[in-house]
């Protein structure tokens, strides 16, 4: 679980752009939308295709998979329960 949060940090960072942020600076039960991390739904597309690209998760139901988009923890616990890479 630590190594899909520390990856999922870094494919964030990277993918988002997140110049400003390191991986590390990441609090992994932050929220990453609003007053956490404060992506947006653009963001939310880019951790979508994360997900397809790296771990082969394809979202059918979006709004059945937000709670899973709280936390970069919660992220983490989705994928491995989902994980099909």
């Amino acid at each position: 679980m630590e190594q899909i949060i520390r990856e999922l940090k870094e494919q964030i960072v990277e993918a988002l752009n997140l110049e400003e942020i390191s991986p590390e600076e990441i609090d992994a039960e932050a929220p990453l939308f609003g007053d956490g991390l404060g992506l947006d739904s653009i963001d939310a597309l880019e951790i979508i295709l994360i997900l397809e690209k790296n771990y082969g998760i394809r979202l059918e139901n979006t709004a059945e998979a937000k709670p899973h988009f709280y936390s970069v923890k919660s992220l983490a616990e989705y994928i491995v329960a989902n994980r099909q890479k």
